[in-house]
């Protein structure tokens, strides 16, 4: 177990505001698309935010989703099992005696960061209106937050660790980092590893609004700004990504297309504050270090994009910066860096995994995803962060960092592959 193994990405599966599988969701990041809009799925006269990120034109059979089964989950789990279809699939992994892993050797390490809000919220209504005798016996086993990644090991025979994280948004950061250690030590051969989040309902948007976290913009398109001079707050948004990782060897044998490989985690805590972060960001870029260290980062000789956490409130975007500064020191100024949430939203526990996927294709395609609408430069925010325009570069190393309620911090780096 003390053997320190490679980790590939060989599978890759996304529900978002901007695509429901990766080649469109790839592509409406760099053509700019903002998947922000007015809010369809509820009445939103009494709130005092009404947009979000919404997933659309979403059919679980699709993705082999039963109707039985979509109708009694929480979307969270309907959103995790769909875009974990779609990573096996492109993986072309299989478990069980017909299959190409050992059940024992495939891991499942998927998380949210609230879980099953939407059937909380209805059940709670029962309760207060009908009673208890008219609470779905469902209700538990739909709503705890560990259920997306049960119900992704049941389909795909992952008898294997099943470690659901929950850290607010840096949870699917964290997975990936965590199913990383796993199979980089010994642990497992493969790890489905991601997140979901259905947290856009009226008691979500309440809560995070009265926080004074959501953005109160009457224009959708102009409403998450990252790194903006004008941003005002985050926009919430819902989906699901995931990530197949698979040990070196393990792929190359059975003759897998790897996607990039995986070189870093770091993993801190702000211990400072439940909802702002850390402002000298000292322990943010101790995460960012950590992940860089272990890829192997040269200045000299890598070209590095950096997927931001970039929500768009004023304390994250500028904490951020100074996290990158003391991370690079000058480099900082030379990295390619966007927030691909100009575009989606926050996608909350579902983000870190989602804008993993945005790294590993930024690796790919050679093309750094751009920072919508952002056209009002902050003097606090004076990095490259790729306004408005996708820009061609052989980036080499590509990391991602998530920050989340409780000081958590999360950074992952992938090294583009070569043969």
């Amino acid at each position: 177990m003390s053997e320190i193994r490679r980790v590939v990405v060989t599978g890759a599966g996304v529900v978002s505001p901007i695509g429901n599988n990766v080649e469109t969701f790839w592509k409406n990041l760099l053509d700019g698309v903002c998947g922000i809009d007015f809010i369809t799925q509820f009445p939103t006269d009494d709130l005092p935010v009404k947009i979000a990120g919404e997933v659309r034109d979403f059919n679980p059979a699709d993705f082999g989703i039963e109707p039985a089964f979509s109708r009694k989950q929480d979307k969270f789990t309907v959103f995790a099992v769909a875009a974990a279809a779609q990573a096996m699939s492109q993986a072309g992994l299989k478990s069980g005696e017909d299959g190409n892993i050992d059940p024992f050797r495939l891991g499942v390490y998927v998380g949210s960061g609230i879980g099953g809000f939407s059937v909380q919220y209805r059940e709670t209504e029962k309760m207060l209106k009908d009673g208890a005798k008219w609470i779905s016996p469902l209700f538990i086993p739909t709503m705890i937050s560990n259920i997306a990644a049960g119900n992704i090991a049941i389909r795909h025979n992952a008898c294997g660790p099943c470690v659901p994280v929950v850290t607010a948004c840096a949870t699917s950061t964290h997975t990936i980092g965590e199913a990383f250690r796993a199979i980089r030590h010994g642990y497992a051969d493969a790890v489905i590893a991601g997140g979901a989040e259905a947290a856009t309902i009226p008691l979500g948007i309440a809560g995070f609004a009265n926080a004074k976290a959501l953005s109160r913009s009457e224009d959708p398109k102009y409403a998450s700004l990252p790194f903006n001079a004008n941003r005002g707050g985050f926009v919430m948004a819902e989906g699901a990504g995931m990530l197949v990782l698979e040990e070196y060897e393990h792929a190359v044998a059975r003759g897998a297309v790897i996607l990039a490989e995986m070189v870093g985690y770091g993993n801190t805590c702000d211990a400072h504050h439940v909802t702002a972060p850390r402002p000298d960001g000292v322990t943010q870029s101790a995460a960012i270090r950590m992940a860089l260290e272990q890829a192997g980062y040269d200045a000299s000789k890598d070209e590095l994009y950096i997927n931001a956490h970039g929500t768009g409130t004023a304390l994250n975007d500028s904490s951020e910066t100074k996290a990158y500064k003391l991370a690079l020191g000058d480099d900082a100024y030379k990295a390619h860096i966007s927030s691909t949430k100009s575009m989606t939203g926050h996608m909350l526990g579902a983000a870190g995994a989602v804008e993993a996927i945005a790294s590993v294709y930024t690796l790919i395609n050679g093309t750094v995803p751009p920072t919508i609408n952002l056209d009002a430069a902050d003097p606090e925010c004076d990095l490259d962060y790729t306004p408005n325009t996708p820009v061609q570069a052989d980036i080499t190393v590509a990391i991602s960092d998530s920050l989340g309620f409780g000081g958590h911090n999360g950074c992952i780096a992938f090294r583009k592959y070569v043969k």
